[in-house]
């Protein structure tokens, strides 16, 4: 009776502390909007007025200059184009393609985090390909590649030569050769932003965990992955937007969407459409069937990992 008391007036209190402090608290209220709208206008100004006139445009029929209304009549070519099918694959390839972005940095990240020997030599150089513009990328990865590149190089050395491949010349290879490039390009990021988080994480649940005997597996599957699932979510939606949007100088400099359309992403089909073709409406249909997807899949991993803590 006397916690329940003590409990009722706390709650009072702190009800009464709330009606003191309105008049301030909408003060402040007041402030931070004030303050916060320069930014919300610059946002909306380069963010969400851009993708509403790229929803516009993709009912009209678009030179750059004019445009004339035709409704849906973009995404029914759309969506009975074969080419913007294969095209899609392509972008399942590549999302197919990002547990393999998140997990292998995850398990360098506690690695490292564990300080093994020369763990801050290794943190910068894994690092080392954030650094790096895209178009750089693209020509170390078109040596390695290459027909005469890096890889056939060190198969021959290694007397595998019958194996000698040009990856880039193959539609489906081309494409391995692209996401390969895409998770060493994001390893570094997903690295950092893993040993941050692992940075946070109280180390008395490791303490604990090996005084109970628990194995660095144990640790790492039932303590570190779990407490760590709001930088995993952060690095999947990162990644997401880097695999869908991001990737145009790289397939630029190594295959420029070929062999045929074998590496052709929706980012790069929306550039031969736009500026190859000149066809602007039919371009920002297919920029708006992008956004949607990057955004369902966003949604859709909130949603996932939501669950999972609940």
């Amino acid at each position: 009776m006397t916690a329940a008391a003590a409990i009722g007036r706390a709650v009072r209190g702190r009800r009464d502390t709330g009606g003191r402090a309105g008049p301030l608290k909408a003060a402040e209220r007041r402030a931070g909007i004030l303050f916060s709208l320069p930014v919300i206008l610059l946002t909306g100004a380069f963010l969400f007025l851009p993708i509403l006139q790229t929803f516009y445009y993709s009912l009209t029929t678009w030179d750059g200059i004019t445009a004339s209304w035709v409704g849906l009549d973009n995404y029914r070519q759309l969506f009975s184009d074969p080419v913007f099918w294969r095209v899609l694959l392509n972008n399942a390839f590549l999302l197919a393609s990002i547990p393999f972005a998140i997990l292998i940095p995850l398990v360098v990240a506690f690695l490292l985090h564990q300080h093994v020997p020369g763990w801050r030599f290794f943190r910068s150089v894994y690092f080392l390909p954030t650094a790096i513009s895209w178009v750089v990328i693209g020509m170390v990865a078109l040596r390695v590649f290459a027909a005469e590149g890096i890889l056939n190089t060190v198969l021959r050395i290694l007397g595998l030569g019958a194996i000698r491949t040009d990856m880039l010349t193959n539609e489906y290879t081309a494409m391995l050769a692209v996401a390969i490039t895409f998770i060493w390009s994001v390893f570094g990021t997903n690295t950092i932003i893993f040993i941050t988080g692992m940075a946070t994480l109280d180390r008395d649940f490791y303490e604990a965990a090996r005084v109970d005997g628990a194995g660095s597996w144990a640790v790492f599957r039932y303590i570190t992955i779990p407490l760590l699932m709001r930088f995993i979510q952060f690095a999947f939606i990162l990644t997401v937007i880097t695999g869908f949007t991001a990737l145009f100088s790289l397939i630029f400099v190594m295959t420029s969407g070929g062999p045929g359309y074998g590496t052709t992403t929706l980012e790069f089909f929306v550039y031969q459409k736009a500026f190859a073709q000149g066809v602007f409406g039919y371009a920002a249909a297919i920029g708006a069937v992008l956004f949607a997807i990057v955004f369902a899949i966003s949604l859709v991993q909130r949603r996932l990992l939501r669950s999972r803590e609940d």
